[in-house]
């Protein structure tokens, strides 16, 4: 089954309607800053009311290679991964041509963020560095979601709710593996490094995520915050936002 989750957007329905598309949609009525990690969760209880065993999470930007799915199933149907938090690589494509990005071709374009392991693809690696976890493409089966939680809802908008996830796996004793060989493809779209147009996420986010787990996610992007001037830390080491103008 195929559920896509719509966060404050009536138009999503109607693209998915006229695509012919049977997915199912949620349809989630929010406000800003987008609670991600909500949507997350109600897509996954859309899925799991539907008797789903294995959970596939795919994120907005990010397009799945064709072995994707199989490459998650397969993995997940072994003994010794049953239970496990399953990552697969990411590409980072470049701008699309004039056409768009043509899907039987995304294949030859495979080219993994070098941040992550990008496992060959008949392969698994297991990991303990849960802050590599990020959620573009995860899956896990519907027993590992229930000893997760889901994503903590304090989170909204940009950042942490992922490091968040996969720390409560890891809590919980859920081992975490690389997938080889289930590849997504993230699609072009502008952005900032650092990401100044979510300073105030980050910022919120992180003070979150640093009550509940005793360290600071992010640290790269508030250290560069704090170079711009638009992040300072207080005596305790604690990040605030930078009014200016």
């Amino acid at each position: 089954m195929h559920i896509v989750v719509a966060l404050d957007d009536l138009h999503v329905a109607d693209i998915v309607a006229d695509e012919g598309s049977p997915a199912s949609v949620v349809d989630l009525s929010v406000a800003e800053p987008l609670p991600i990690a909500l949507g997350r969760n109600q897509g996954a209880a859309a899925a799991l009311r539907k008797s789903a065993e294995l959970l596939v999470f795919l994120d907005v930007d990010c397009i799945p290679g064709i072995d994707l799915i199989v490459r998650y199933h397969d993995t997940a149907e072994q003994p010794q991964y049953a239970d496990a938090l399953l990552c697969g690589p990411v590409t980072y494509l470049p701008p699309p041509g004039p056409r768009g990005y043509q899907l039987d071709e995304l294949q030859a374009h495979i080219n993994p963020h070098p941040a992550r392991p990008s496992p060959p693809d008949d392969e698994v690696v297991s990991t303990t560095d849960y802050a590599l976890f990020w959620s573009l493409s995860f899956a896990v089966t519907a027993t590992a979601w229930a000893r997760i939680g889901g994503f903590c809802e304090r989170y909204r908008g940009y950042g942490g709710e992922d490091t968040d996830f996969a720390q409560c796996a890891g809590a919980q004793g859920i081992s975490m593996r690389w997938v080889g060989g289930a590849h997504a493809f993230h699609q072009f779209h502008p952005t900032a490094e650092p990401p100044v147009q979510h300073v105030d996420d980050i910022v919120r986010n992180a003070r979150i995520f640093h009550r509940r787990w005793g360290w600071w996610p992010m640290q790269g992007w508030l250290d560069a915050f704090e170079e711009a001037g638009l992040v300072a830390f207080d005596a305790a080491g604690r990040p605030r936002n930078v009014v200016r103008g």
